[in-house]
């Protein structure tokens, strides 16, 4: 699950926003483009962010650029829940495309 903790509702006038996300083990996202990059920081767990090429492993410590139009998803390959917070240059959580 993911939730949005600041945007333009929480903190009129803020130009990004910031949010995180808790994927348990086995989780598999589906895939999402959008409009703006995303950054986003592993604060623990062990997973996969998946694109329309090979997976790229990631877990804790480790940050994450994520271009704008790149269709990504997120697996959680760990025992343990894989969290992560994520940001993006958009008052609000940008628009977004879905497969």
């Amino acid at each position: 699950w993911s939730r949005m903790v600041l945007t333009e509702e929480t903190a009129p006038g803020i130009a990004s926003s910031l949010g995180f996300s808790v994927f348990t083990p086995g989780t598999v996202t589906g895939m999402v483009s959008h409009d703006v990059e995303e950054i986003a920081y592993v604060l623990s767990g062990i997973g996969e962010l998946h694109t329309d090429t090979e997976p790229v492993p990631i877990s804790a410590e480790q940050a994450i650029h994520i271009p704008s139009g790149l269709w990504h998803a997120v697996a959680n390959t760990g025992t343990g829940d894989l969290i992560m917070v994520f940001g993006f240059p958009h008052p609000a959580y940008p628009p977004t495309e879905r497969r």
